[in-house]
């Protein structure tokens, strides 16, 4: 039932804060007074308020209504005002937005106890209450716009009085709740991150919610605020929000209990028929037609759109959303899901990730409770149709071919392709797939991804390079795999020992057979008893061992430009190649992860502040710490000893690294020239010259062009450090 409470009609507008939460000395207005400390007001004439009173406006109290200098009456017609209403300066002028013009002033609204800007203009706002308003504000056609003393703006804290039970909470990760973690305006993923992880240490999360608790006032009677500049037009229920300045927003059905960061450089949309409820919304971010979002974080320069639903989550920084349901997820940037009927649940992605249509990743039926999850490296990308089942973990650009995986999967190879091979009853899986068959879409995700990066402070350094300390101690870990796999062999009937299966497969692997069509069973990827297979295991070996050498490489020829050989060899001896994790998009050591939650824990660093100066901080050492890491890598997988290092050496892995950039350029050429090739894709072109003016020519290729002359920079810039070398 309703329960509809009634009051003296002369109390409207006022008793906003329960007197039992107002400070002694202090009034309703207190909190008001400090968001905006204007001190140029003045009470109206007498002269002014019959004006007012002619023009068909009514209020309360006369003496209530505060006005600058610059005030005119006439532009103030047919409103109603209660409580303490102070308005800014006015002018004889229009405000103009995308032809609509407007004339300033205050038109048929009803106000109650607000702040209004300089040169606003207010027109048949039906009903707004205890909101600071920006100047050269827009404000048309607005239901309802109220505020209430207890208003949180989509932070998850509580107010002075109010129980726990009205906490809100973001329940990442997992549908049961147990990784929920409370959100604040400024929240970025890596917090999410190391807040979703670790549950097991009560320390380490009761410190997370102090921290936020601490971040904040807890007092009663904050005021909603929409910044300067604003545009908020035919709306229906805004509620509880605190929009930053330059937004424009049309056509929504509710905004409620929201902070929406917007400025001149990063200005925020939202649109049409749009439900947002119970969030932050990043700066720069744009959200239209019908999206639906409930408890969730959406970062910076990142857009909903088409009627996509994003619940109890977090998506990162420069992502898109569209036309799609997103639960219980914690998503990293840079994540593209674009189709109508693709559904994410209960899933930690960690960014470049691609879903595709009728993806359905996370299913808990095969749980007795809904707690199953989802982990996915980055470059992460489920192909059309594909089912996933909980609890799965997926290694870094791991591509998944259409179809329903029956089990739970655990795929510890990254850039491989994994195939449900359903007339065999067998899982197969393609390590390396992305370097043999699609170079082209691998290296230009990359790029795509850093032109793509919005960010108007970069000072949290996001890795998209494909070859990083993440994938190539993945790598790593892969021909560990590999060798094993392939020296144990398919017959499983006197199982090895793990030393003696990786001695024996790196003797055949070294051996001159040929095992680039070769198949080995594997065990562990898979929560089944059908066999799994990796195929084609000697390429994708030569090929890991390869990308690593040039990962190791390029980062001497980046040494070497400003340091001699004596230097490099000095260098090389204080590196180790350490684990590292993804935090949020940034890779951070995890050494220096454990010690940065052992600071927090011990109040080292006592705020949300001083952590993302922590994450800044690393972000301006890592490329000497990857640099550290390529060496090591370099050492490891060439099996070369510092001391017996030679110039003629390292000369030779230029002309290497030489070689394998002309092959990876070459293999972007190829994979993107098997478009042009293909019978099937030609047949619904006329001619080659329709199909040229379709899909551009190939040898026009503006990716193909850029990565040609890449290669003759990188090509002449080791010439000529070998040439310095040798002299």
């Amino acid at each position: 039932m309703s329960q509809i409470k009634k009051g003296n009609i002369e109390r409207l507008g006022y008793d906003f804060i329960p007197s039992a939460f107002i400070p002694v000395d202090k009034n309703e207005n207190h909190i008001r007074f400090e968001q905006n400390p204007r001190s140029d007001y003045r009470n109206l004439t007498a002269e002014e308020i019959a004006i007012l009173v002619k023009n068909g406006n009514h209020a309360d109290d006369w003496n209530q209504i505060l006005v600058t200098p610059s005030f005119l009456p006439n532009q103030i017609k047919q409103n109603n005002f209660f409580g303490l209403v102070r308005i800014g300066n006015m002018d004889s002028i229009y405000l103009e937005y995308r032809n609509l013009k407007l004339e300033s002033g205050i038109y048929n609204s009803t106000i109650v106890s607000c702040d209004l800007g300089d040169h606003v203009a207010i027109h048949h706002v039906k009903y707004m209450s205890h909101f600071i308003i920006g100047h050269d504000v827009i404000l048309s056609n607005i239901s309802e716009m109220e505020t209430s003393s207890t208003a949180k703006f989509g932070n998850g804290i509580l107010r002075e009085g109010e129980s726990e039970d009205l906490r809100i909470a973001l329940e990442l990760c997992n549908e049961n709740g147990v990784r929920s973690i409370l959100p604040f305006d400024g929240m970025q993923a890596a917090d999410a991150y190391l807040w979703t992880r670790n549950r097991q240490d009560k320390v380490l999360q009761n410190r997370f919610q102090e921290l936020t608790d601490k971040r904040f006032n807890k007092s009663r009677g904050t005021y909603s605020v929409i910044g300067d500049r604003c545009i908020i037009k035919n709306s229906q229920i805004i509620k509880n929000v605190k929009i930053g300045s330059d937004a424009y927003i049309k056509g929504i059905n509710k905004l409620k209990n929201l902070t929406i960061n917007s400025s001149p450089e990063a200005f925020t949309q939202i649109g049409e028929g749009c439900e947002l409820v119970n969030g932050i919304v990043g700066y720069g971010c744009r959200i239209f037609y019908g999206v639906k979002a409930v408890r969730f974080i959406l970062s910076s320069f990142s857009q909903l759109k088409y009627g996509a639903r994003l619940i109890n989550s977090f998506l990162g920084d420069n992502s898109t959303i569209s036309c799609c349901e997103v639960l219980n997820s914690l998503i990293f940037p840079a994540h593209e899901q674009h189709h109508n009927n693709s559904f994410l649940c209960a899933a930690m992605v960690m960014g470049q990730s691609n879903m595709a249509a009728g993806a359905t990743v996370g299913s808990n039926h095969n749980s007795r409770a809904a707690d199953g999850e989802l982990i996915a490296g980055r470059g992460f990308w489920p192909g059309l149709c594909v089912s996933l089942k909980h609890n799965s973990r997926f290694a870094s650009y791991t591509l998944l071919v259409k179809g329903d995986f029956p089990y739970e999967l655990d795929i510890k190879i990254p850039f491989s392709l994994i195939n449900n091979d359903i007339k065999n009853d067998k899982l197969t899986i393609i390590p390396g797939y992305w370097f043999m068959y699609n170079m082209y879409a691998l290296v230009r995700n990359s790029n795509k991804y850093e032109a793509r990066d919005k960010r108007l402070l970069r000072n949290q350094y996001l890795e998209y390079n494909m070859l990083a300390p993440d994938t190539v101690n993945e790598l790593f870990d892969s021909l560990h795999i590999i060798e094993k796999a392939v020296g144990q062999g398919n017959n499983f009937v006197q199982e090895l020992s793990t030393e003696e299966a990786v001695n024996r497969g790196k003797l055949i692997l070294a051996d001159t057979v040929d095992l680039s069509q070769s198949s080995v069973i594997v065990k562990g990827f898979e929560n089944s008893k059908r066999v799994v297979e990796l195929v084609k295991v000697g390429e994708a070996y030569d090929l890991f061992k390869k990308f690593i050498k040039y990962y190791g490489t390029i980062h001497v020829i980046d040494f070497l430009q400003n340091h001699t050989f004596e230097n490099l060899k000095n260098r090389l001896k204080a590196c180790t190649r350490l684990e590292w994790e993804n935090i949020g998009g940034q890779l951070i050591e995890k050494d220096a992860i454990e010690d940065l939650l052992n600071a927090i824990k011990t109040a080292k660093i006592d705020d949300w502040d001083d952590i993302h100066s922590h994450y800044h901080l690393l972000s301006k050492s890592y490329p000497e710490a990857k640099m550290s890491h390529a060496f090591a890598s370099l050492l490891e997988i060439t099996g070369e000893k510092i001391e017996s290092l030679t110039l003629e050496k390292i000369i030779n892995w230029l002309e290497d690294a030489i070689e394998h950039r002309t092959w990876m350029v070459n293999e972007i050429y190829k994979s993107r020239a098997k478009d042009y090739e293909n019978p099937f894709r030609n047949m619904v072109y006329n001619s080659a010259e329709e199909r040229d003016v379709v899909v551009g020519k190939l040898e026009e290729n503006s990716f193909i062009l850029q990565q040609n002359q890449e290669l003759k920079d990188f090509e002449n810039k080791v010439q000529n450090l070998i040439s310095r070398l040798n002299n």
